[in-house]
């Protein structure tokens, strides 16, 4: 009797370990006994409907590797939600192909995604098993202590703020770097993890957690800049007024700069291309006079999708195992025929830094994000606590070397 089938797919914002999980998933079902091919749907759902697979059985083991440390996604992503009539195309794509396990790599919406599949095949009593596979760069999963992908990108933005720093001391201004994270500021509140140094930048960290008007921002700046001649702001992508929306979400100062802003099948703002840091630095040009009247030196980047899929000494090598672990364990629930649906959540021992995995039900991940902890933001609403830096650090690991010559007059 020949052995059921499996699909997996990748879906959302891809990251620089996501390859990791799938590569987990491949050498696992290599390695099985209760599964028949592994087929890798081509961008996610939208693969399955259209019947678009690879088999991914026959991958070599010097392949798998070379994939696994590849950025972005190798089978390629998607940000369709799927209704019950795309379902049923769902469901006749697995028929045909008599898949009964399905593993979905992704963050939240891909949780929702795979939760909607689950439920329609259970009321169409469809034999399915269906596994979510933890990826995120916002690291805003619910039960997930942190999720694959989080680790690397949090590794590029200290890196790429550390850098920042040091190029602000040398030619002295105000910079303005945004970065992702749209309700959560996760990913923001990594920029703190680089400092060494006395008056080591960002000076400034914004996150969506912590409202901020403009009045405050701009008397912010101006303190920093009063203080050491020179301000480096991190900001989310996210920055929010203390104001709330329907969902209960604070509003963006995106949406309050773009009227027609874009959402996604998932409901989410785009949030890129927004403007942000050049409005931003429009404030602080137009409203803040230094002393002497000098004109001031005032720049903006926005780091964009380069945070996510960044490789090499950009990946942290913790962050590259347990996105492998979790794929590879989410194969060896399966065995299991009672767990019919469930995301791998990672969950961290106290003391030392170690990691156990937990099978909790998707409907306990999909849809509702995290936020930022309130003890890892300051009381004043822009900076990081040193609770977040014990916390990510160990996920983060090694950063970039670096010396001053501040060191001289010790």
């Amino acid at each position: 009797m020949s052995k059921p089938n499996a699909v997996i797919g990748q879906s959302g914002g891809p990251t620089s370990v996501i390859n990791q999980s799938l590569v987990g998933v491949v050498q696992a079902v290599q390695q099985s006994s209760h599964i028949g091919k592994l087929l890798g749907a081509r961008h996610g759902v939208r693969g399955i409907v259209n019947g678009d697979f690879i088999e991914l059985n026959g991958a070599s083991q010097d392949l798998l590797e070379r994939v696994a440390q590849t950025p972005a996604a190798a089978l390629g992503s998607t940000r369709d939600k799927p209704d019950a009539a795309y379902c049923e195309k769902i469901f006749e794509s697995f028929k045909k192909n008599d898949v009964r396990f399905f593993f979905y790599i992704g963050g939240n919406d891909s949780a929702d995604t795979a939760r909607i599949v689950q439920e329609l095949a259970a009321a169409n009593k469809y034999d399915l098993q269906v596994f979510h596979i933890p990826k995120t760069i916002d690291n805003d999963l619910r039960v997930h202590d942190h999720t694959p992908g989080f680790g690397s990108a949090a590794k590029f933005v200290a890196s790429a703020i550390m850098g920042d720093d040091y190029d602000n001391k040398s030619l002295p201004g105000i910079k303005i770097d945004v970065i992702m994270g749209r309700h959560a500021g996760f990913l923001t509140a990594a920029s703190v993890l680089g400092r060494k140094y006395e008056n080591d930048g960002p000076h400034l960290v914004y996150v969506p957690e912590a409202p901020v008007t403009e009045e405050k921002f701009l008397a912010d700046v101006d303190a920093v800049y009063k203080r050491l001649g020179r301000c480096l702001v991190a900001v989310s992508e996210g920055l929010s007024v203390p104001e709330k929306d329907k969902k209960g979400h604070w509003v963006t100062w995106a949406e309050k700069l773009a009227a027609n802003i874009e959402r996604d099948s998932h409901g989410n703002l785009n949030l890129a291309g927004t403007g942000l840091g050049d409005h931003l630095a429009n404030l602080i040009t137009t409203k803040l006079t230094p002393a002497g009247g000098k004109k001031l030196r005032v720049r903006s980047d926005t780091f964009g999708y380069l945070q996510r899929s960044f490789p090499g000494l950009a990946v942290s090598s913790v962050d590259a195992a347990e996105g492998r672990m979790v794929g590879k364990t989410a194969v060896e629930y399966s065995k299991d025929e009672a767990k019919r649906e469930g995301s791998i959540a990672m969950q961290r021992a106290q003391g030392k830094y170690e990691i156990t995995t937990i099978f909790t039900s998707i409907k306990n991940v999909a849809r509702e994000t995290k936020d930022l902890a309130p003890e890892y933001i300051s009381k004043d609403g822009n900076d990081i606590t040193k609770a977040f830096v014990d916390y990510a650090m160990p996920i983060v690991g090694s950063l970039p070397v670096v010396g001053s010559l501040s060191e001289l007059k010790k």
